[in-house]
């Protein structure tokens, strides 16, 4: 890129890939050449709550800038990957592409599918079968380092593909039990794991996003105790 940093129209993301590679080498920035994977995590995790934070907002002024700094993390994350020979960008993009279109056999296949929920089960039934997975297998592969109640609708949504689904009518009365047991008093930490487990399998069966909702209405307690304040 030379002197001029400015990116050239229609060669802005090979120009971000360069400036990352600049600010990566001797000549480049102390703090970006001291990063690697593990130091750059908490990073990753901050910007994508930042840009769900513009999304609850609203904002998509504020959006744009998020998503800018989440293609940062990716782009930086690729760069230690391509310095240390494992893959690099190009890799990325590549492999995002065919996964896209292996994915969705209903648009670039003769596969049809006329549901959004039918897509969905399409998509984890395709990525058992490349990965060798059973369900099980599936379940133990979400990310530990989700949030607790977001991993936990997770994995109950891929029991529910196993055959392990309750109907709403059954989740209500897990609910009640598991609240009765966690009233009593007796081994709190169990019974209330059971009834947030139990509440977040009601979430699932009412189509429900559990983490969005339990965030959004703890933003709306802190606003209400700050009026009754």
């Amino acid at each position: 890129m030379g002197e001029d940093a400015t990116p050239r129209k229609g060669s802005e993301f090979a120009d971000l890939v360069e400036v990352m590679a600049l600010l990566r080498s001797p000549q480049g920035c102390p703090w970006d050449r001291e990063q690697d994977h593990r130091s750059l995590r908490r990073c990753l995790l901050e910007e994508a709550y930042e840009a769900l934070e513009a999304i609850d907002r609203d904002d998509p002024a504020a959006l744009c800038q998020e998503l800018g700094d989440l293609l940062l993390q990716v782009v930086f994350h690729a760069q230690l990957a391509a310095e240390a020979g494992k893959f690099d960008i190009s890799d990325v993009v590549r492999g995002l592409h065919e996964k896209l279109v292996v994915r969705h056999p209903h648009v670039f296949g003769s596969k049809t599918i006329e549901t959004a929920e039918a897509v969905v089960d399409e998509w984890e039934s395709l990525k058992r079968e490349q990965r060798q997975q059973t369900h099980v297998d599936q379940m133990a592969d979400v990310p530990k380092a989700m949030p607790a109640l977001a991993r936990a609708q997770m994995v109950l949504r891929r029991a529910a593909r196993a055959g392990a689904a309750r109907t709403a009518a059954d989740a209500r009365d897990a609910v009640v039990r598991a609240a009765k047991s966690a009233a009593s008093g007796e081994d709190a930490e169990a019974n209330l794991s059971g009834l947030l487990l139990a509440t977040a399998d009601l979430a699932r069966a009412s189509g429900v996003d559990a983490e969005q909702a339990l965030r959004e209405r703890v933003a709306r307690f802190v606003e209400e105790f700050g009026e009754g304040g």
